[in-house]
């Protein structure tokens, strides 16, 4: 089967690879969407925590199922998702049903082999049904996921206002869930053509450039002198997440769904005095993954939106590299397998 391989930083080649064995208690699927994410280009560019080469990227994906091993309430030949984050049952996150940060997890795709390919077996019990979603919407429900369950960390009241930084896809699914939680939301972006989008087809009601000189002041202006309570940073920049300490209202939350590998640096009296909370936002959890769903289903949410490039899986290695230059207007990049 054709199989598309990370081999190092900047290399990307195809292999032809046999079919994958299918243990006890795994599903064996046919891919079919890959979404592109920041954690796949990070790991092409070489800054991606937690990670060796070689590799097979991929981790949010769709496909027909094939041989579900007698797993309850799945059928050969449907269209499923499935939860890309293995975790191994017995730490202590899992006792405390956080699988999502198991001590010994295995991220598809970053700690083992995803979904650049043709065939995948995955655990059983990672399995989430299609509910006769297309595709591409199952392709985008793990990014979504991701925003939703730092929404949730967040613990987003209606009418607070929320700063979300950074207007990726990850950004952007932390944007629609702090809607469909109540938030009034703010993007903050350096690229203006996303900042653009985020207006026109998310509906947020306010954006901000962050290469603006009086982003303060213009926070201030917005949330009446208080500042947001809520700040979540989906840019996994060290400079952005350092910034947006001074952005945080008196009492308020600071959510780092983002990931980079160097050191968070802030001035202690000033989030002393605030009496602020920061928290990290780690993968997502089956609760996510069903409210994300649920969300797709009432009409909440159109993931399509999201999508601006296709390609078929074979032009992937070629086209790769474009998608790390903000210049291509990439917003989602979804590969096809037929």
């Amino acid at each position: 089967m054709n199989t598309l391989v990370c081999r190092r930083p900047g290399q990307l080649a195809y292999e032809q690879r046999p079919a994958p064995a299918v243990p006890p208690g795994h599903a064996l699927l046919r891919i079919r969407r890959i979404g592109i994410c920041g954690t796949d280009l990070h790991a092409y560019e070489g800054t991606q925590p937690f990670f060796s080469y070689p590799r097979v990227l991929g981790h949010e994906l769709a496909g027909e199922l094939l041989d579900a091993d007698g797993a309850p309430g799945f059928r050969a030949g449907e269209a499923v998702t499935f939860i890309p984050y293995f975790s191994c049952g017995r730490c202590v996150a899992c006792r405390r049903g956080l699988p999502n940060c198991c001590t010994q997890i295995n991220v598809c795709g970053v700690h083992i082999d995803g979904g650049m390919t043709e065939l995948l077996a995955v655990p059983t019990a990672a399995l989430v049904p299609g509910q006769d979603l297309s595709y591409d919407e199952l392709a985008l429900v793990e990014p979504l996921a991701i925003g939703a369950h730092g929404v949730r960390r967040a613990g987003v009241q209606p009418g607070e206002f929320v700063l979300v930084v950074g207007a990726g896809p990850i950004g952007l699914g932390v944007m629609e869930f702090a809607r469909i939680a109540g938030g009034r939301v703010i993007a903050l972006d350096l690229n203006q053509q996303r900042l653009d989008f985020c207006r026109q087809k998310l509906g947020v009601e306010y954006t901000i450039n962050a290469g603006s000189a009086d982003v303060a002041e213009q926070l201030r202006s917005i949330t009446s002198g208080d500042m947001p309570t809520v700040v979540i940073d989906a840019t996994g920049s060290q400079r952005a997440i350092n910034g947006a300490f001074s952005y945080l209202a008196h009492g308020g939350r600071f959510v780092l769904v983002g990931l980079q590998k160097g050191d968070i640096s802030f001035a202690h009296p000033e989030f002393h005095k605030r009496e602020a909370t920061l928290m990290s936002s780690r993968n997502a959890t089956r609760e996510d993954f069903e409210h994300v769903i649920a969300s797709m289903k009432a009409g909440l949410v159109q993931p399509t939106t999201y999508i601006t490039h296709r390609v078929a899986f074979g032009d992937v290695q070629q086209q790769f590299a474009g998608w790390l230059d903000p210049a291509t207007g990439v917003i989602k990049a979804m590969v096809e397998l037929n």
